[in-house]
């Protein structure tokens, strides 16, 4: 199970959101390419980038944060937030991105999703962000009807990489991810699952690990800032 570290991104700085609030932002590194840097020295094998900004504007706005990240770093990355038309998806891949993922227009347009994944394979992914079990997107400020695992379940054969899933709730709150749901979801599809939200310790992820369906991998942000997660550690758990 592959740990993603993540680096979201709020005017140009790495920050942390309580529930996806961005009034709840809270501040870790006025340099988020440095921040790059020092998670790969630390040995981790994949990136996690959100373009918070971009999420609302549902356009890239951090974007020269984010090149700047990939000119920090040799392991790959994957970006989510404003990705929302095939020219941008061009974009960031040519700028070498290993991955984009998309979250609001799988639900208003699931289309693009099946067209990009046939076009770039294994470099597509599904964002899927739910509270209480619903959809939510435009960065998570829009509650929908749709269930998270029927949303997978559309994707399924569509050559998607990967789905990553996050309960909003969890977010950021330090009360540990969402078990149960993930552990739902990763049985319902055939994709390769990564869980997001709440991941607060090395126990959290030993019992993502241990969850009873092999998962892709787990993303973490704030216990990696705060040092409840020491990333050394938590990379050889995992691997070991």
């Amino acid at each position: 199970m592959i740990l993603y570290p993540a680096i979201d991104l709020k005017d140009g700085q790495c920050v942390r959101l309580l529930r996806g609030e961005m009034e709840a932002a809270t501040v870790f590194n006025d340099d988020p390419a440095a921040q790059a840097a020092a998670f790969q020295a630390a040995g981790c094998d994949w990136l996690h980038l959100v373009d918070l900004n971009g999420a609302f504007a549902g356009e890239p706005v951090n974007a020269a944060a984010v090149e700047a990240i990939l000119a920090a770093v040799s392991v790959p990355a994957q970006l989510g937030g404003g990705i929302r038309d095939m020219a941008t998806i061009e974009a960031w891949l040519d700028k070498g991105l290993a991955r984009v993922i998309l979250g609001t227009v799988a639900v208003e347009d699931p289309d693009l999703v099946r067209d990009a994944a046939r076009a770039f394979p294994g470099q597509v992914a599904v964002g899927i962000d739910a509270r209480d079990g619903k959809v939510a997107t435009r960065g998570w400020a829009e509650k929908t009807d749709v269930e998270a695992t029927d949303l997978a379940l559309r994707f399924e054969d569509a050559g998607v990489a990967a789905i990553i899933y996050t309960d909003i709730q969890r977010d950021g709150a330090m009360q540990g991810p969402n078990v149960e749901a993930t552990a739902a979801l990763a049985r319902a599809v055939s994709i390769p699952v990564i869980a997001s939200g709440g991941v607060s310790s090395l126990d959290d992820l030993i019992a993502l690990r241990d969850c009873g369906v092999a998962l892709d991998g787990a993303i973490s942000g704030r216990a990696l800032y705060d040092g409840a997660l020491d990333l050394g550690q938590a990379l050889a758990a995992l691997r070991g």
